[in-house]
Order: structure tokens, then C-alpha cells, then sequence
């Protein structure tokens, strides 16, 4: 239903397996359909009680509620469940990617084309300090809003883009994604639209960004994390997000002070470091001509 029915899925799926080259990510959350269908009932439960224990798990609870009464209800709850040692999960690294790669599909499902760029990235768990923030504001000025470059250049100024944007995944425990989609205007080629990207990439990348982009991007971004506390999923999506991946509470309190001191100067090291076409794939999908999409 979310994947096997969806072209622009499936094309995902393809994207990360070909970022990841050594690395889980790239590979399904529940496996590929032919693992999935090998699986057994006691291979699920051994995994079960391999990996569901207590000391593998981190409890969020958001609301008017007193922390004594919380912490009492989860021991009498969760308390009752046997702790069991977990095995040492090894994580294997990702390579420094060498060559840019692409990814073309073509489905009779598909009601528009369109074009996707994820470049490898550092997450907060890895990046060096300052590097996750400066990506966070390099995400917002170049593709978050409708006021980013992107937007205004494709959009906007070039009408090439229905729409175009970016995403930066930066809760990952190891490397990441940072993203780039657009979707093409009526009777415009994935290739000019392709290289409408390439120039809003190249102008970033020679010119850099202005003082002022910096200060309104960071001052978007705090305010967007301001708002978010006023939704009880969305603070405890964030609070779980970051310390499941090895993040701390003082970590968290600490961040709007560490993305107030970002610079433009550290947004284009970042920038320079990720942006780099070795580290990226490029993904298209285009509708299956009308004879091809005929049953």
C-alpha cells in the first residue's frame, strides 16, 4: 500500500540503495519483498527477544502529567517486563563515495515526472561541531520555503518547477540524507529542469550566502521550534528522534544556542563538503508513454 502501489516510492527505495552503498540504509525498514517473504513465525519472535527489552527502549510521555505519578505507572507497567541483555549491534560504515550515480524510472502509474537529488551527509550524530546546524540553515535558505532559492529561481523567476524543495534528515545515528525534489511544469523536460538546479547549485556555490539570508533563516528556524512546542507528538517525536540516536537532554536544551551561532561562513564549509556530485544520486520518473501505459 505505501510502497509497491507507489512509483515515486519505489523510486526512494532505489535512491537509498544506491546512496548506501555499504550502509543499512540503504535497504527497506522491513526488508525487500523476497527476504520478507522467506521470513518465519520463530524467526520473528527470536528477533523479538533478541532486540524488545527494556534497556532497548526509551520511554516519552508528553502532557499535564506529574513525573512521580509517570515514573510510578511505568514501573508497575513496563517494570513487569524481564530486562534482557541486547547484543552489540555493529555498524558498518558508509565509503567515501567516488562517482556520481543516477537512477531512472519509467511506470504507467506515474502521473507526473519528476526529479530527486540526495546527496550523502553528516547527521547530528556525526558531524563535527556546528556542521548539523549549519546544514539546517543551509536546507532552509536554499530549498524549505517558498521564499528559498530554489523555490525562487525554478518556481518563480525560471517557471520551470511546479514546485522544488529540500530535506535535510538530520536525526540519523549514523550518515544522512540531504535532499533536493522538483516537480517539472506542463510540457518542461526533466533535463531543463535538471540543469535549473545545477545552476541554482552552482550560484550558491560561487556566490555563497549573504549575512542576512543567515540571520532570517535562523530566525525561521527558531521560530518554527518555538511553534512546534505547542504540539505534544511533535516534542516527543523530538525528544525520542534525538535520543535514540545519542543525543542528550542537554544537547537538545542546548541546540537553538549552537544554531544561533552559525555563520555564513560555516554554511558554505558545509555546503562545499556535501554539495559535491561524487556524493550524490540522482533520481527521475517519468509516465510510461500512452501506448506502453495501454493494458
Amino acid at each position: 500500500m505505501r510502497v509497491d502501489n507507489d512509483p515515486q516510492a519505489q523510486l526512494d527505495e532505489e535512491i537509498d540503495a544506491a546512496l548506501f552503498l555499504n550502509h543499512p540504509y540503504g535497504i527497506p525498514i522491513i526488508g525487500w519483498e523476497h527476504e520478507m517473504r522467506a521470513l518465519s513465525r520463530d524467526y520473528a519472535i527470536a528477533f523479538y527477544e533478541a532486540h524488545y527489552t527494556p534497556s532497548n527502549a526509551i520511554l516519552i510521555v508528553a502532557g499535564d502529567v506529574a513525573a512521580d505519578e509517570v515514573r510510578a505507572l511505568a514501573e508497575r507497567t513496563y517494570g513487569r517486563i524481564k530486562a534482557r541483555p541486547v547484543p552489540e549491534r555493529v555498524r558498518p560504515s558508509e565509503p567515501e563515495p567516488h562517482a556520481a550515480r543516477r537512477v531512472e524510472m519509467v511506470d504507467a502509474r506515474a502521473r507526473t515526472a519528476l526529479i530527486e537529488r540526495r546527496y550523502l551527509a553528516p547527521s547530528y550524530a556525526t558531524a563535527a561541531p556546528g556542521e548539523a546546524e549549519a546544514l539546517v540553515v543551509l536546507e532552509d535558505i536554499l530549498g524549505a520555503r517558498s521564499t528559498s532559492r530554489l523555490y525562487k529561481a525554478l518556481v518563480i523567476d525560471e517557471a520551470l518547477a511546479a514546485t522544488a524543495g529540500t530535506w535535510y534528515w538530520v536525526d540519523a545515528l549514523n550518515a544522512t540524507r540531504f535532499s533536493i525534489s522538483a516537480l517539472p511544469r506542463e510540457g518542461v523536460s526533466l533535463e531543463a529542469l535538471e540543469a535549473g538546479i545545477d545552476r541554482v547549485i552552482a550560484t550558491l556555490l560561487s556566490d555563497g550566502v549573504s549575512e542576512e539570508e543567515v540571520r532570517a533563516a535562523k530566525r525561521r528556524i527558531l521560530s518554527d521550534a518555538l511553534y512546534a512546542k505547542d504540539s505534544q507528538y511533535a516534542m516527543t517525536r523530538l525528544y525520542g528522534s534525538a535520543l535514540t540516536t545519542g543525543r542528550t537532554l542537554e544537547d537538545i536544551e542546548a541546540w537553538p544556542v549552537r544554531l544561533a551561532g552559525v555563520t555564513p561562513e560555516a554554511v558554505m564549509e558545509a555546503a562545499r563538503k556535501v554539495l559535491v556530485p561524487n556524493r550524490s544520486v540522482t533520481g527521475t520518473l517519468r509516465p510510461a508513454p500512452a501506448e506502453e501505459a495501454r493494458p
